[in-house]
């Protein structure tokens, strides 16, 4: 179980904000290997023909998940992607998550493929079953390619166990109806929140006491800032309230 706070903040804010948390913080070795610190994150996100997930979200509803895959950076059949399912129980997270090679999965999504002769190939395949579970038994399909960079910090001298993280993820934009083998393409995409970013905060256990009193000097409230709702909500090329658009629109067959 993990615990994830959210912060939609003004762009103009960033330097400051950034310099308040950086005593307390230290980079991601992954980030720190990159430009400027900083990483993409592409996701594809699988909904139903209703778009059960995004209206669950935008509903409230306690208990509710999100199935995902992704990849980093630009990368080609050998780069490793996850095959992932979030689900949140009222205030805890928890995530199923699988990785192998794109060609991989790129291939488990072809008509009769098995997944039994890829297995060996994947890491965690009984996350993986779970992924093509969902996919499968609820008629998913990719709606949106979520797509952002993302500069991330740990906190410095945390215990280990609670894995506390600061992400800020910026420049958010997304891709309508998306298929499986253009994960790293992003021709045409849509930016959602202009003028603004999104700060993170995730730990497993609980929020260090200095963290409080620097968002409350930036007058910052944890909000809804869902990724996947304000990227839909900024594409007019897809209409969540038009039932069967996912399945009429998406470009692989199950």
């Amino acid at each position: 179980m993990r615990y994830e706070f959210k912060y939609l903040v003004p762009s103009e804010n960033y330097n400051a904000l950034r310099s308040a948390l950086m005593p307390f913080l230290k980079m991601d070795s992954f980030a720190a290997k990159q430009p400027n610190g900083m990483y993409s994150v592409r996701s594809i996100y699988f909904d139903t023909p209703g778009f059960e997930m995004y209206h669950t979200k935008i509903e409230g509803i306690a208990h509710r998940m999100k199935v995902r895959l992704r990849g980093y950076n630009l990368g080609n059949d050998s780069s490793p992607v996850f095959m992932e399912i979030k689900r949140k129980y009222e205030g805890p997270i928890l995530k199923n998550r699988a990785d192998a090679p794109y060609g991989v999965v790129r291939e488990l999504f072809k008509p009769g493929a098995t997944f039994d002769d890829c297995a060996h190939q994947i890491k965690n395949p009984d996350n993986a079953r779970r992924f093509f579970y969902q996919v499968l038994s609820r008629n998913l399909r990719p709606v949106v390619n979520v797509i952002y960079e993302r500069e991330p910090y740990l906190g410095k001298n945390t215990n280990l166990e609670n894995d506390f993280r600061v992400t800020f993820d910026m420049h958010l934009r997304s891709v309508s109806y998306p298929s499986v083998d253009r994960l790293y393409e992003e021709a045409g995409a849509t930016f959602a929140f202009p003028g603004f970013f999104i700060l993170e905060i995730k730990f497993n256990h609980f929020c260090p006491d200095w963290v409080k009193p620097i968002l409350e000097d930036f007058q910052m409230r944890k909000e809804p800032a869902s990724k996947y709702v304000g990227t839909i909500n900024s594409n007019p090329s897809i209409n969540p309230y038009r039932h069967g658009d996912a399945l009429a629109r998406s470009r692989f067959d199950l």
